[in-house]
């Protein structure tokens, strides 16, 4: 079977801001992830590691620092 790799490349820093502030303004996770699917984008656990993906094919743009499990 397949195994999935995050991508290596750091995420570019006005995204990883765009995540910032709306994980802020989220009252939960769940809450969270659902104001990321307006942008674009969806949180993916892979082997304990949150990724970010760009919708719709879920194309990896790369972990998420330890600040947003």
């Amino acid at each position: 079977m397949a195994r999935h790799t995050p991508a290596a490349a750091p995420i570019e820093a006005q995204v990883l801001d765009l995540v910032r502030e709306e994980r802020i303004k989220a009252l939960s996770a769940r809450e969270w992830k659902f104001r990321l699917r307006g942008y674009g984008y969806a949180i993916k656990d892979v082997e304990g590691e949150q990724v970010l993906t760009r919708l719709p094919q879920g194309q990896p743009l790369g972990v998420l620092p330890p600040e947003f499990a």
